[in-house]
């Protein structure tokens, strides 16, 4: 991770704010490479004097709406039906899993967009459920422009004050991605642990619909 900040570093130095861009549209596509360091790390280069911090939170949100743009079209391109048949390969799933999932989101995609932009560990991940039902194209962009302006904006601007300490951003963001991972290896143990013990005794697996 040293290597690619070092890199990330080298990027931003030598082309200004479009640098900051590119590593927030990778940072997008490849969730490995955390934003809560990437974009302090932007303000801190910002502080510097190497661009405006104005620049650096403009170009932070056009490269996560670009990099959003790419997992919402292989949402798209890899679509529902597929999905469903690679779910039923998948032992303790089911493709009506899939298919409450996509309900869920038709009903609530807009905030799921706009919120999951806002939470480590989502951000990335949301927009291919966009991309899989379909979610207008303007009304995809609206949301995630507006919930990747908030984050980007809030951590370039922590970079840029903290300056040479700009790290530290992480060390109190970073916990709540970890959070989150728990949160969802809690959920994938109990419902696999509850499609097992149903799948042993018989009986069929109750599946309530998300509200």
């Amino acid at each position: 991770m040293e290597a690619v900040l070092d890199w990330l570093v080298l990027v931003m130095r030598t082309i200004g704010s479009p640098g900051v861009g590119l590593a927030t549209a990778l940072e997008t596509v490849f969730p490995p490479i955390p934003s809560e360091l990437v974009l302090p790390l932007s303000g801190y280069t910002a502080s510097q004097g190497h661009y405006s911090v104005v620049a650096a939170i403009a170009w932070a949100t056009a490269g996560s709406l670009i990099g959003a743009l790419v997992l919402y079209w292989l949402g798209a391109a890899w679509g529902l039906e597929r999905l469903c048949r690679l779910a039923d390969r998948i032992p303790l799933m089911h493709a009506d899993d899939v298919r409450r999932a996509v309900e869920w989101f038709r009903r609530h995609g807009r905030a799921a967009v706009f919120f999951g932009r806002l939470v480590p560990g989502v951000r990335s991940l949301v927009s291919i459920p966009a991309g899989v039902d379909r979610m207008p194209l303007a009304t995809f962009c609206a949301y995630t422009t507006a919930g990747s302006l908030a984050w980007n904006a809030a951590l370039v601007l922590a970079g840029y004050e903290l300056g040479e300490q700009w790290h530290l951003v992480e060390a109190y963001v970073g916990p709540a991605s970890n959070v989150v991972y728990v949160l969802v290896a809690v959920v994938v143990v109990v419902v696999a642990a509850r499609r097992l013990r149903h799948r042993l005794s018989g009986e069929p697996p109750r599946s309530t619909p998300p509200q």
